[in-house]
């Protein structure tokens, strides 16, 4: 706990001292609040807000919503499909238009197994993006591939570590990657929070965020049985 405290406060010290105007000089902020909804065996219902900021406690570019339905393949495998709303204000960049709204279908596949004993996760994603400008709409489309472990370091805290490729279908191919490390605390058998540091590479421009997430789980299955 004392070194997540002084994680906090070194990124609160190295955010105000910086005086630049790139975001690239900046540490910005991702906050992060990601739900799971089991309501059968095979199925659950997934939402997920975010929003992300330029600065560490200012600036903010962007509000993400997220709504998908989760099916069960098998133990190891889950297929989603999703929408996504987002609203991004890219006016802090010296090279995109200002703003635009995002409306993101994507159908996904996760799949986990171990490798020895080290648990491997891995999520194949597709998305089909519609983004409307001021002046025009576009359609993009583009491929995503996370490679992630989840290590259980004792009954509280665990530590996530993934890494996340980008692949555009049609133009520049290779314009985006992530790379993620963070801290879990569990508050429940199904809660925790994570303090995390998120590498995000795009576009030429090489940004360092935080990230502050919450994530839950409900599981609705004893509800349905007792109504039944």
């Amino acid at each position: 706990m004392k070194f997540i405290i002084s994680l906090i406060i070194l990124n609160l010290f190295v955010t105000l001292s910086y005086s630049q105007s790139s975001p690239e000089d900046k540490i910005g902020a991702w906050y992060m609040f990601d739900g799971t909804h089991i309501v059968s065996d095979q199925i659950s219902i997934k939402t997920d807000v975010q929003l992300r900021s330029y600065e560490l406690l200012d600036n903010m570019n962007l509000m993400f919503y997220n709504l998908g339905i989760n099916y069960k393949l098998n133990p190891k495998t889950t297929a989603t499909f999703a929408y996504c709303f987002l609203d991004i204000d890219k006016s802090y960049a010296s090279n995109g238009t200002p703003h635009l709204f995002e409306n993101r279908f994507y159908e996904q596949i996760c799949y986990n197994h171990n490798l020895g004993i080290l648990p491997i996760y891995h999520r194949f994603r597709l998305e089909n993006r519609f983004l409307n400008y001021v002046d025009k709409n576009i359609v993009k489309n583009r491929f995503r591939y996370c490679l992630g472990t989840k290590i259980k370091l004792n009954n509280c805290f665990f530590v996530n570590c993934s890494n996340e490729i980008f692949a555009n279908l049609k133009g520049d191919v290779f314009t985006e990657n992530r790379f993620y490390t963070a801290i879990g605390i569990n508050l429940s058998k199904y809660n925790n929070i994570q303090l995390g540091y998120l590498n995000h590479q795009i576009n030429g421009e090489n940004l360092h965020r935080l990230q502050i997430g919450i994530f839950i789980k409900t599981d609705y299955r004893k509800l349905t049985k007792v109504a039944s």
